[in-house]
């Protein structure tokens, strides 16, 4: 039974293995695909994007009627007189080294909330130009795109452009809302407001309010009893000059929140994940308020690593070929003992790869530095246990494992709190170093304590 029980823990960590090292290999469109999670990479290992952003100098073209007023290309009538004119998307005003930095901390955090965690943005004061280095990966195009939006969000008259009933001062905060019903799922975009934005809000729902015709009269010619008909007003809320929604109220909104309907409810989930992203990206520009400066991307390119793959690869051989060195050491010094410990060694190298995946650890130079000394700690463990029971059996080899532990426990508590430090560290070298550390901690602890502890203690 103690055999059969020792053949499964084997078959257990090679199968851990496989999956930690080849991966798990399923088909999707006429293709396998591992679905087995990658590493999260530094920019230093990966290589980043460059993308620089400048103050735009462009302008838009304003239609005015003869009144003054701002009308829309599409409201244009025959027979009456317009006039267009240039105006620039950026006043002299509004370019002002207060506006600058604000732009770039508005970026700051639109980065923080598309969740990209590792990144360099650098400002020109003077000109106001912004360059960002961000990680290369599948997202790297949807951050980009969103980053640089303004982001100016309006609520104004539909029928007169220049009246702003609300705008970005106005809101708290934006959110995505989800509802399932037998239909399917609804995805909403949540707007709230703050306290001067939730009484403007209710002042404007009641004065867009729907109007209610009277249809009681059967003669359209009984003037005496037909209603005087009144054009109905309604506002349009608009997100980048881009209009989301033309519409009037059906009741006084005292909530102070607006919820748009983002697609229609459906039970695809693509859709889905569509509609959601779509919701998400205007909540995160909602969320993080507009930039003061409207920005243009005058570059965006894709900068290799200086580290080249082919010195990782040579790199990585190398330390396989100290590993086998190593547990071959350990195999013939030990025979039996040695063997179980090598194959438990492999096992918690395995588990360790999954893991760092799996806690979306980002690995950088640093990083990697961090897995050596971890190997190398739990490598020393190993050794030290080895030597310590080779000549017990029993009670007595458990009670040795378990002091071993212990003790080695103890000295690894010093390097635990620093790492645990280093993990709240804002310079991504610094953080890759301290969450690597400690999550191999963690690790090692409970995999010692288990499985090492049932694979040496008979």
């Amino acid at each position: 039974m103690k055999k059969i029980q020792l053949i499964v823990k084997i078959l257990v960590i090679i199968l851990i293995a496989a999956i930690a090292f080849v991966g798990i290999y399923v088909q999707k469109q006429n293709r396998m695909e591992n679905i087995v999670k990658d590493y999260s990479l530094g920019m230093d290992l990966k290589g980043s994007r460059v993308v620089e952003l400048k103050v735009s100098d462009e302008t838009k073209e304003i239609i005015r009627d003869k009144d003054g007023k701002i009308v829309k290309e599409s409201d244009k009538k025959e027979g009456e007189d317009y006039k267009t004119e240039e105006q620039p998307l950026n006043s002299d005003e509004v370019k002002t080294t207060e506006n600058y930095k604000k732009s770039k901390s508005i970026i700051e955090k639109r980065l923080s909330k598309l969740n990209v965690d590792n990144y360099i943005v650098k400002l020109d004061e003077s000109t106001g130009t912004i360059v960002l280095e961000i990680p290369e990966n599948d997202g790297t195009d949807h951050v980009v795109s969103n980053v640089s939006e303004t982001g100016k969000f309006e609520i104004v008259d539909s029928e007169n452009v220049e009246n702003i009933l609300m705008d970005n001062n106005d809101i708290k905060g934006a959110n995505v809302l989800y509802n399932t019903t037998t239909t399917g799922t609804a995805v909403y975009l949540n707007i709230e407001f703050n306290k001067q934005g939730k009484e403007k809000l209710k002042n404007i729902s009641n004065d867009y309010k729907t109007i209610e015709t009277d249809t009681d009269s059967e003669n359209d010619n009984d003037t005496e009893n037909k209603e005087e008909k009144t054009e109905q007003k309604k506002i349009t809320m608009k997100i980048d000059d881009n209009e989301m929604i033309t519409t009037s109220f059906d009741e006084t909104m005292e909530n102070g929140s607006i919820q748009l309907s983002m697609g229609q409810a459906s039970q695809d989930k693509t859709k889905i994940n569509d509609n959601v992203e779509s919701s998400a990206t205007i909540a995160t520009l909602l969320d993080t308020g507009n930039l003061p400066v409207e920005y243009k991307i005058e570059s965006n390119e894709y900068v290799s690593t200086d580290i080249l793959t082919s010195s990782l690869i040579k790199f990585g051989i190398a330390v396989v070929a100290l590993l086998l060195v190593a547990l071959l050491t350990l195999i013939i010094k030990y025979k039996k003992l040695g063997l179980l410990a090598a194959v438990e060694f492999i096992g918690f190298i395995a588990l360790y790869s999954l893991l760092l995946r799996y806690t979306n650890v980002t690995i950088t130079l640093e990083g990697i530095a961090a897995i050596l000394v971890i190997i190398v700690m739990n490598y020393i463990f190993n050794y030290r246990l080895l030597n310590t029971i080779k000549n017990q059996t029993g009670e007595d080899r458990k009670k040795a494992i378990t002091d071993e532990f212990i003790e080695f426990s103890l000295k690894a508590i010093p390097v635990c709190i620093l790492s645990i430090v280093f993990c709240f560290v804002s310079w991504q070298p610094i953080s890759s170093f301290g969450m690597t550390m400690f999550w191999g901690l963690v690790l090692e602890a409970l995999y010692n304590i288990t499985v090492a502890k049932s694979f040496l203690k008979e």
